[in-house]
């Protein structure tokens, strides 16, 4: 079952987020963070795959704030130009603020432990997740910009669990580098490279998809949350 419900941001503003429902009792919640396309088919069919393997699957919409309901497509070179502009225009630390009001209400409704998985922007704000927030664990796809978030490593008390993709045109080798010498021996943080793989190779839809490597990653996402989550 799935719905378009509200979550109360912790400023008290109204979050519209999208909700799919396992046809049973949880065996716990997992909070879908969005790429900067918005809450779209793709995320959408994220969280639908997740209440099929029986987790209530939330995806709040980051963008509410700036343009609430988009949905851009990144094979089309205008609505991919609009999503750069709409990840310049977000407030990440306000995002992971309102991605723990998502993970208040998903513990709430489930009555269990709570996950986060992130992809593109979203990646980077599971990272941040992981280091801010009370998640049980988080993953992030071809996470962003980690090498800037490093110094919040420490704060990182929980599972994490980070897919590389080796030919990332968003996230250059250096970048890669740094995330495992900053990373590898983290108690907390697994890392997973996908050599040849470029940004985007889970995607659901669209041209960016690699099967092979999307559904490595998935399986071991969903090893990882099987052992963390339930």
């Amino acid at each position: 079952m799935t719905a378009h419900v509200t979550i109360t941001a912790l400023d008290g503003g109204d979050m519209p987020a999208y909700r799919a429902d396992p046809a049973g009792t949880p065996r716990g919640a997992i909070v879908v963070i969005q790429e900067i396309f918005g809450i779209n088919a793709g995320i959408r069919r994220k969280c639908d795959t997740l209440a099929e393997a029986g987790y209530l699957a939330v995806a709040p919409d980051l963008f509410w704030r700036i343009t609430p309901g988009i949905e851009l497509d990144p094979d089309i070179a205008p609505e991919m130009d609009r999503a750069l502009s709409l990840m310049g225009e977000f407030d990440q630390d306000g995002g992971v603020r309102d991605i723990e009001a998502a993970i208040r209400y998903a513990r709430a409704e489930s009555g269990k432990k709570v996950g986060a998985v992130g992809y593109c922007l979203g990646g980077r704000l599971a990272y941040m997740t992981a280091a801010r927030t009370d998640v049980d664990a988080s993953v992030g796809y071809y996470a962003v910009g980690i090498d800037g978030l490093l110094g919040e490593k420490h704060a990182i008390a929980r599972p994490l669990l980070l897919h590389i993709a080796g030919a990332d045109g968003f996230v250059d080798a250096a970048t890669q580098r740094a995330m495992h010498e900053g990373l590898d021996d983290h108690p907390r943080v697994t890392l997973h490279d996908y050599a040849g793989e470029d940004h985007g190779f889970a995607t659901e839809f669209g041209k960016r998809r690699s099967d092979v490597a999307a559904e490595l990653a998935d399986e071991r996402t969903a090893a990882f949350f099987a052992e963390h989550i339930g």
